[in-house]
């Protein structure tokens, strides 16, 4: 039985030749048709270079499973998450390595209805499976459908239904690809639009998928890959900026003055849209900054609900406690009629709405961001990560007014709280740190607590 380092807390992930092949793959698919009980699965993949290559093996697995494999081809993950339930397919999965490094790849992974997986609900026995490598001859009857057509316009159509779009007012918007899989989905979109009268102007940038990303991989929570967005949206005098990280999951806003909005801020303003809408909804948010969303939630009438962060654990909540929307610091937001998944597309859309009825972005978030600054979040590459959360905790929890273990540990200091926690998909530690209306606080605590992890 060889062991596989590619499985993660609720996806797969590796380095291609070393955790991932096509030989992997193929082990994975033959796992998951098998753990799953599946004969029909919903596969789609990104732009990466390897990406066509396992899913094609992936194909071959559940197709000698005898399944039948409904194909979407070039598509971002919440595109297999809602064909995967719109077909009544068994499962879904998606060929990406998201915003990792090239030499990456991995599958994103659902069950039936688009409901996550993770070690209890399948993901442990698909491993145990692919790990034995003793799945026999292949079963007959095993399909292959192209379905990428039907499934992008019965997508289109259930993503629109988000907006009003005679609400919409002229706005001039700077979309940002990063040369990953947006692209041509947001095109889809964008021609439905126009057909509706929408009145929105795009202006395109890194648009076509490229997957040498000679932009570098996107991933515009690196403050390091927004200069371009921000200078475009500066030199066309837009409203408002959008980019995307690779499979499109994730959308991230710049204000018309350039400003990048930090995610804690986009998932209170959503839900205070969606509570406008659905009064005394629950909304689901996860556990690193919170005190912004829990006011605006608050005052808004409605109920804030934590969960660990992570797609497979916001997804589950927002089941659990049928919330109409969850969102994520890290730029992942979550629909309750989007099958409970995320999606990257339909956060702009509600943006450009909200802004044609509220105002500018920057005025829309420049008040909250004074109530309630907040660091973003940081990551510590560390030779010794458990003895640097040893020394913090040691010093911190005898003066904290409380602990908070639903993910990491989150720190309650009264005038100020952080959260410390290991990544779920990556070597590394992540802080986030938050006041009231004090950011001195945040700046004296992250000096502070940077000089206690890397010593």
């Amino acid at each position: 039985m060889t062991s596989l380092t590619c499985f993660k807390a609720y996806d797969v992930r590796g380095r291609l030749g070393i955790d991932l092949d096509e030989a992997i793959a193929y082990r994975i698919g033959r796992g998951f048709a098998r753990a799953l009980n599946a004969r029909k699965v919903v596969i789609g993949r990104d732009v990466r270079a390897s990406s066509a290559d396992l899913a094609r093996a992936v194909t071959k697995a559940l197709q000698d499973e005898g399944c039948e494999v409904l194909d979407l081809g070039l598509s971002g993950t919440e595109e297999m998450y809602f064909a995967t339930s719109h077909f009544g397919a068994d499962g879904g999965i998606c060929v990406t390595a998201s915003h990792n490094p090239m030499d990456y790849n991995g599958l994103k992974m659902v069950r039936a209805g688009s409901a996550p997986l993770d070690a209890e609900t399948g993901l442990a026995a698909i491993k145990a499976l692919a790990e034995a490598d003793a799945f026999g001859p292949a079963r007959p009857g095993g399909t292959h459908r192209d379905i990428a057509k039907d499934a992008r316009a019965a997508y289109v159509a259930q993503v629109l239904r988000f907006v009003d779009i005679a609400a919409l007012k002229p706005l001039k918007i700077v979309v940002n690809a990063g040369h990953g899989t947006a692209g041509p989905t947001f095109d889809a979109i964008a021609q439905a639009l126009a057909a509706a009268g929408a009145p929105l102007t795009f202006l395109r940038m890194h648009h076509t998928p490229d997957g040498t990303f000679p932009e570098g991989i996107p991933n515009p929570l690196l403050p390091e890959n927004r200069p371009a967005t921000i200078a475009r949206v500066l030199a066309e005098g837009a409203d408002m900026g959008v980019a995307w990280d690779g499979d499109f999951d994730r959308c991230f806003f710049f204000d018309h003055q350039g400003a990048f909005i930090d995610g804690e801020y986009i998932v209170a303003l959503l839900a205070e849209a969606f509570l406008a809408k659905e009064p005394g909804a629950r909304i689901v948010h996860d556990p690193r900054i919170i005190w912004n969303t829990q006011d605006v939630v608050a005052r808004a009438g409605g109920t804030a609900l934590q969960s660990r962060a992570g797609h497979s654990f916001i997804k589950q909540a927002l089941r659990d406690h049928n919330a109409v929307y969850g969102g994520e610091m890290s730029a992942h937001h979550y629909f309750r009629d989007f099958v409970y998944c995320d999606s990257g597309m339909i956060p702009w859309l509600l943006m450009a709405e909200l802004i044609s009825r509220k105002g500018a972005l920057a005025a829309l978030t420049s008040e909250r961001r004074r109530a309630f600054p907040s660091s973003g979040e940081i990551n510590f590459k560390l030779a010794d990560p458990k003895a640097a959360i040893a020394r913090v905790h040691a010093h911190y929890a005898p003066r904290a007014q409380a602990l908070d273990q639903t993910d990491g540990t989150s720190y309650d200091m009264g005038a100020w709280r952080f959260n410390l926690r290991s990544s779920n998909t990556e070597p590394v530690v992540r802080l986030n740190i938050e006041s009231r209306a004090r950011p001195e606080l945040v700046a004296e605590a992250i000096s502070e607590l940077s000089a206690m992890l890397t010593a």
